[in-house]
């Protein structure tokens, strides 16, 4: 028979103490759902990709909410705080503390901040929309607003969208009527996207380091609208206006994108020498009474998230995607849907990670950019 050995007191102690540091590390792993797996963060910063959320300063304030965001995205974007009506709240008042709590955190953790947004037809406070002004006053308001925010966070804010949805959706595609356009405009009512020109030219002066981007709603595929916003970036390009980039915010009303012309159309921006971001992304699911959504739905969500990370992650022109917001219990599709669709993002209302979370952080892991 073979010669066996008796372990001595002190092999059995070590032995003892192995095995309680083995179960104690496997409790630990169980109660706490730590993985060997990477983080969605993790998975963007090894693939040289940027995933972003939208964030409200206030609720920072909460713990497991602050700690998911540093742990699982790289970059950061107001949803409201950089908006005139917050940031600029009278004609000689400046307001930064929301934003510049923001930037603090992004800075603390290493993160990016896209900044949004300069220009757009909502969220204007009273005292620029009620009062008529000339087209030259309205000029001098804008170029003063945008350099005196662009110029507040130089180098602070890596990227801005100048310009946020300032096409309609009309058929056929035209310029959106505002205040900025033609009510009465700022010099420039039916001359086509020279308004624009003028803004871009503004911030690229008062931060010539920062990105600039045009981001709009449901161009995301190739249509008459990305038609539209094409041959104005297009001209842009031509005429050594400085964009740098086009944001498509990819709001799904439901799990069924099309790919193939959301890759077709990310392909053609980028062929232009510009960068394409995917800036507000959420997926809208059905949901019942306590805001549930049906697992079958929530399998599809996650094909829809993976599926367009993947249109993004073969083109290396295509640097981030970012969801508008990271958790369900902080979406604004549930009250914009009046309670009839939500689940839309990555984490539900308790920060248990989503299978679509699971889909694009395997999306980004499995990509080699670098």
């Amino acid at each position: 028979m073979p010669f066996t050995e008796t372990p001595s007191g002190e092999m059995l102690a070590a032995m003892r103490y192995m095995t309680r540091c083995c179960w104690w590390i496997s409790f630990f792993i169980l109660a706490t759902g730590a993985s060997s797996s990477q983080t969605l963060r993790e998975a963007a910063d090894r693939s040289g990709m940027l995933v972003g959320t939208a964030v409200r300063p206030q609720q920072l304030s909460e713990s497991l909410y602050a700690t998911t965001l540093a742990r699982e995205f790289n970059m950061i974007e107001p949803e409201d705080v950089m908006k005139w009506e917050t940031i600029h709240p009278a004609p000689e008042t400046f307001d930064f503390s929301q934003g510049d709590q923001l930037v603090a955190f992004a800075v603390s953790h290493q993160m990016k901040v896209r900044g949004h947004t300069l220009t757009w037809h909502q969220q204007n406070p009273k005292w620029l929309t009620g009062q008529q002004r000339t087209p030259e006053q309205l000029a001098r308001i804008l170029e003063q607003h945008i350099k005196t925010v662009v110029g507040h966070y130089r180098d602070k804010v890596s990227a801005w969208d100048v310009i946020n949805e300032a096409f309609d959706e009309t058929t056929p595609v035209k310029l959106r009527s505002t205040i900025w356009y033609d009510q009465p405009g700022i010099g420039y009512a039916g001359k086509g996207s020279r308004y624009m020109e003028n803004c871009f030219r503004w911030a690229h002066a008062a931060d010539p380091g920062a990105l600039l981007f045009y981001n709009d709603v449901e161009a995301e595929a190739v249509n008459p609208k990305s038609d539209a916003i094409y041959a104005m970036v297009r001209d842009f390009r031509r005429r050594g206006v400085p964009i740098d980039g086009v944001g498509f915010q990819m709001h799904l009303g439901n799990p069924h994108p099309d790919v193939a012309s959301i890759s077709q159309n990310i392909g053609r921006f980028t062929a232009l020498g510009v960068k394409v971001h995917i800036t507000e992304m959420d997926v809208a699911l059905p949901v019942d009474a306590d805001g549930n959504a049906h697992s079958a739905d929530l399998q599809l969500q996650a094909i829809a998230y993976r599926d367009v990370a993947s249109a993004c992650l073969a083109h290396t022109g295509c640097t981030a995607i970012q969801t508008w917001g990271f958790t369900d219990k902080y979406s604004w599709i549930g009250s914009h849907s009046k309670h009839t669709q939500g689940a839309a993002l990555l984490f539900d209302r308790e920060y248990r990670a989503k299978p679509a979370y699971e889909a694009l952080r395997k999306m980004l892991e499995s990509s080699r950019r670098r």
